[in-house]
């Protein structure tokens, strides 16, 4: 699956520009499914089982990532940009990314900080006093290369760290993506869908449309979350902390979850043998904010990966969770329909 989910997280997909992404995805699980893409651009496939279920179950992750969209280019030829999803600003500044479809290469930039008044300095910067620069020497040689409208992506390799971690761009949420790709080529108990989500760190919109389609009884929804499990946090500061296994929330700033899942999860974990542990914060939000409200109600829990740096060019998380996450999701498509 490592491999699988390098090429998801090198592939470039920012919110409502996802076609890269689809297309690969596509191209892995096209052979051992029945699948559609509808008008947002999610892809909803449907995967045959040994049994046809009583109740429908649906498992879903989402392609996008964040990223920036380009809304001015300037008189210099440098590019204003605005944020595609949540990202800090602090995280942004010096970093390199890739321009448009021909990702012609950019750095982002700012003012100076012998330019900036003492005040400016102590605060924290806005992605308003943030450009791209491109390389160009005035308007007229940047509009050779770049459009307004134009997305720019994170330029951030796949790295291996220590024994078992891994940073890079879009872990959020290709690791989700990757494991419903090596859950399709598996021999499932029961029937199930797998939608692969557009929009959702602009508003769930991808889910909202896919929810609906769909119909589902049942809801798995694959994600990353927060780990603040760093010196400076304690506590339930810390949220939830990597190589410590999946996460299953009880509640997030968009959901209150299903109690009689959330049980079934560390019911299994503690079965198998493996880590699980949930977050200890209300924060956060993911596509079962859509989901569980769709249509008549949907019992709906999430699974999600510790991460640190999350919405950054360098998210981390250790594999040894991905790989438990897996293992805890394929059990639960046997088990949820005993329910």
């Amino acid at each position: 699956m490592k491999e699988l989910l390098k090429e998801l997280c090198l592939a470039d997909g920012v919110s409502g520009d996802e076609s890269a992404v689809r297309e690969l995805i596509i191209s892995r699980i096209k052979d051992v499914c029945e699948y559609s893409v509808d008008n947002l651009g999610s892809i909803i496939c449907f995967r045959k089982g040994k049994k046809t279920p009583e109740k429908k179950l649906m498992i879903c992750a989402h392609m996008d990532e964040v990223g920036f969209i380009v809304t001015y280019i300037r008189p210099d030829g440098t590019l204003s940009f605005g944020n595609v999803g949540g990202i800090d600003p602090s995280v942004v500044i010096g970093r390199q990314v890739n321009v448009g479809k021909e990702h012609i290469i950019g750095v982002v930039g700012s003012t100076a900080v012998h330019n900036l008044s003492k005040e400016q300095r102590e605060k924290a910067p806005k992605t308003d006093s943030l450009y791209i620069d491109i390389g160009a020497a005035d308007r007229a040689e940047a509009e050779k290369y770049v459009s307004p409208g134009d997305c720019a992506y994170f330029d951030s390799g796949f790295t291996e760290l220590g024994g078992s971690r891994i940073k890079s761009k879009a872990l959020d949420d290709r690791a989700g993506c990757a494991m419903m790709i090596e859950l399709m080529h598996e021999e499932l108990e029961y029937d199930t869908y797998f939608v692969f989500n557009v929009q959702e760190e602009i508003g769930l919109r991808g889910a909202t449309a896919s929810a609906y389609s769909v119909a589902p009884d049942y809801a798995i929804v694959l994600e990353t979350t927060t780990a603040a499990d760093i010196d400076g946090a304690s506590g339930a500061k810390k949220v939830c902390e990597v190589g410590k296994g999946p996460v299953v929330s009880f509640m997030d700033r968009h959901t209150m979850y299903d109690k009689e899942l959330y049980r079934l999860a560390f019911d299994i974990a503690g079965e198998e043998g493996f880590p699980c542990q949930t977050k200890t914060m209300i924060a956060g939000g993911n596509d079962a904010g859509a989901v569980h409200i769709s249509g008549r109600g949907v019992r709906t829990m999430a699974v999600s990966l510790p991460c640190r740096y999350l919405h950054s060019p360098s998210c981390v998380i250790d594999y040894a969770d991905l790989e438990n996450s897996y293992k805890l999701v394929k059990t639960l498509i046997g088990r949820i329909h005993e329910i």
